[in-house]
């Protein structure tokens, strides 16, 4: 990956966010003003690139321009003070990833860059596998369901709403729905609703003409104009804006939409797919989803399985997953023996098969020998104690009756067994330091306890704190001052 680059004459900023980030062990590079970048453009180019917005020697808005002029995808966030609001939102209109306004909270300014590198890495991703998407794998009667209506849907242009929770791989099934259509020849242009602010998401999707804001000094295309002909795929609609849901509501009904700033109607062919995690009906119970827009929406339902109901398709997706992780490593591909696949099948992913994908590129960086056993799992899996008899995973997991399939599968022995096994450990510590006579034995404990199950969190989120703390239910601020009073700084 290449390197972050910080552009700021304050050299504390510098040095405070480059130590940050080193932490979270990302390459870092460090400019005092904006012509050093721009000379340095000449031989390198960074991942994200983080700028003051008021430097001696250039501003950090003509730095955004110039930057952007040469590459066009790069992830910038501009640093702000308060008082430079107005002109960050300019940028932000401009093409900014984000503003990030001084003084800032250190843990959510790394946060920050990081989803702006997840971005700059999907998008890379994007670009070289865009027309190489491998199918979708599943053995299970109920991805065979799947499959089935993507197979009947092939040769219709109608829209369809995919629900499933997330990481279950909606995007790869409206994919698939694009490639099996008759627009596959189209483009294919997702975006999702929630990762974009309220005030950039109408321009992305319906696009600006030029003066249409500060900023706008050309007209753009959005996200209808450049899915003419093909397939537009809206993920995470539920999150979208109420005031949005009336204009998007108008190109479905007639095809027709202004852009920003625009006085002159503009049509487009688009056939749209839409995904959400969320209860679109209690949403709309709620007020916050507009009824006409779901009816709208809910043509045709496709709702895609978790894993934990498909788990007789782990195995393949596991080897399938090893296999493509060295390959995108340049490594040889780890084996796996079936009593860790049999403890994967015990586990119930709340993450989905993105989750299980993670697990195998974990495995294929981290396990120490060839083939994988299961102590050579992550901690959080092998935490989650002896997994179901195979037996008993056919039994449950496919017997099941429709209607039910939905609900989270429940695994008595996964629940009993673990914490009955670290409930007797700390019972058994706990005398042994009582009947020692050895002094402060709460604080000793609870101290080693919650060390622990901040560390787990850590190794979980991989050191993202923010994910971590919502993870075990806590705020930012709590886990930040206990890290620090617990010594967990690297």
């Amino acid at each position: 990956m290449k390197p972050i680059w910080i552009v700021d004459d304050d050299q504390s900023i510098r040095f405070v966010l480059e130590k940050a980030l080193v932490r979270e062990q990302f390459a870092v590079r460090s400019f005092s003003g904006a012509r050093d970048v721009l000379a340095a453009l000449d031989d390198d180019e960074p991942q994200v690139l983080v700028s003051d917005i008021r430097m001696p020697g250039g501003s950090g808005i003509d730095l955004l321009a110039k930057v952007k002029a040469r590459l066009p995808g790069l992830p910038v966030i501009i640093m702000t003070a308060y008082s430079d609001l107005d002109s960050a939102v300019s940028a932000f209109q401009g093409g900014a990833f984000e503003y990030l306004p001084k003084p800032f909270d250190l843990t959510k300014a790394v946060e920050l860059i990081r989803r702006a590198v997840d971005e700059s890495l999907r998008d890379e991703v994007g670009e070289t596998v865009d027309k190489a998407v491998p199918e979708m794998l599943g053995q299970a009667p109920a991805m065979q369901d799947v499959f089935r209506a993507i197979g009947r849907l092939s040769q219709s242009n109608v829209t369809v709403l995919i629900t499933g929770e997330s990481g279950s791989g909606k995007e790869l099934v409206a994919r698939a729905l694009h490639k099996h259509s008759p627009r596959g020849q189209g483009p294919f242009v997702a975006i999702n609703t929630a990762a974009i602010p309220k005030d950039l998401l109408e321009s992305e999707l319906f696009g600006h003409e030029r003066g249409a804001f500060t900023g706008a000094q050309t007209m753009r295309r959005g996200r209808f104009e450049q899915a003419d002909g093909g397939t537009l795929f809206l993920d995470e609609i539920g999150d979208m804006p109420f005031d949005l849901q009336t204009r998007l509501l108008r190109v479905l009904s007639d095809g027709q939409f202004y852009r920003v700033g625009g006085h002159q109607p503009l049509k487009t062919n688009v056939r749209v797919i839409a995904a959400t995690h969320q209860n679109l009906e209690q949403r709309v119970k709620d007020g916050v989803f507009r009824e006409d827009l779901y009816h709208r929406l809910n043509v045709i339902r496709l709702r895609l399985p978790a894993l934990r109901e498909r788990r007789e398709d782990i195995p393949m997706l596991t080897r399938f997953f090893l296999q493509k992780s060295a390959r995108e490593l340049g490594v040889e591909a780890k084996r796996i023996t079936d009593a860790a696949v049999a403890r994967l099948q015990g586990f119930e992913f709340p993450g989905n098969v993105r989750q299980l994908e993670n697990v195998c590129h974990w495995l294929t960086v981290m396990a120490p020998a060839q083939v994988v056993e299961p102590k050579d799992l992550p901690p959080e899996l092998l935490a989650a104690g002896e997994p179901r008899p195979a037996s008993a995973v056919t039994a449950t997991d496919t017997a099941l009756p429709p209607q039910l399939m939905s609900a989270p599968m429940a695994m008595p022995q996964v629940v009993e067994a673990a914490p009955a096994g670290w409930l007797a450990d700390l019972e058994r510590e706990a005398r042994r330091r009582l009947e020692s006579g050895e002094p402060d034995v709460w604080d000793a404990l609870t101290r080693q306890f919650e060390g622990r199950l901040i560390h787990t969190a850590l190794d979980i989120t991989r050191g993202r704190r923010i994910e971590a703390a919502q993870k075990l239910g806590i705020g930012r601020n709590t886990i930040t001052r206990k890290i620090q009073e617990l010594g967990l700084e690297d």
